[in-house]
């Protein structure tokens, strides 16, 4: 199969050299001046793309972060204001993310249709172990920043929800000589909620995300530990109007 992951990340780095030049011009171009008429009926930040650096939580004692772990996400939000200035929003809008957890818990579907959650110590010589979530999502913020029809540099602070669908995950663990592939993991929930946090200044802005419900809220490891597998993500979002 195609490394997925690999490719939203080149679509999102390919993006960012072509449109921060694009849209560094459009903010050199639209500084207030008296001359600029005001619209009342602007709006902002409507496609977003970014990138994150993920930490699992709540995991089993024993289990650690081991290579890459991170993820690229990308989408349309509507920017609808809800005050006179229109400095106060709310969006609602649609996106995509593809992620991975680069850690040491094994997991493997058995003949049985139970899944074996298995903490890999470090007797265990492998190259890679990772989670791999590729979800649609659907972002909901609310919005305050700074901004005015004329002049795009402002601070922001957004705040919201994500739900989300993870379509397809895989769990993969490479050793030498020896690759194991296991999808469609009996306990892994699909239906993804968490919370969000974006703020900054102009085209750079930091991202938080914080997964509400646990990945597989049924899988027990072989000693009886709850796999409690959360997301935090932590990364920039860059914002394009």
């Amino acid at each position: 199969m195609i490394n997925l992951f690999r490719i939203s990340l080149l679509f999102v780095l390919f993006s960012l050299v072509v449109i921060f030049p694009a849209f560094s011009q459009t903010e050199q171009q639209t500084q207030p001046t008296d001359s600029l008429p005001i619209d009342d009926r602007y709006r902002e930040d409507q496609f977003y793309v970014g990138i994150s650096y993920n930490v699992p939580l709540n995991v089993p004692n024993g289990v650690s972060i081991r290579g890459v772990s991170g993820g690229v996400f990308a989408g349309f939000l509507r920017d609808m204001p809800v005050n006179a200035q229109r400095n106060i929003a709310i969006a609602v809008g649609a996106g995509i993310s593809f992620d991975q957890y680069g850690q040491n818990l094994f997991i493997q579907k058995r003949n049985n249709n139970s899944t074996l959650f298995e903490v890999l110590d470090d007797d265990r010589d492998f190259n890679s172990n990772r989670l791999a979530v590729y979800t649609i999502e659907l972002p909901i913020e609310f919005r305050w920043r700074t901004s005015t029809s004329a002049y795009n540099k402002f601070w922001r602070i957004y705040g919201g929800v994500r739900f989300g669908y993870s379509y397809y995950h895989k769990s993969k663990l490479k050793e030498s000589g020896n690759t194991i592939t296991t999808t469609e993991i009996p306990e892994f929930e699909k239906f993804r909620m968490g919370v969000t946090l974006s703020m900054g200044y102009s085209t750079f802005n930091f991202y938080g995300y914080y997964g509400l419900n646990p990945f597989f809220p049924d899988g027990r490891t072989e000693d009886g530990q709850e796999v409690n597998f959360q997301a935090l993500k932590l990364g920039l979002i860059f914002y394009i109007l």
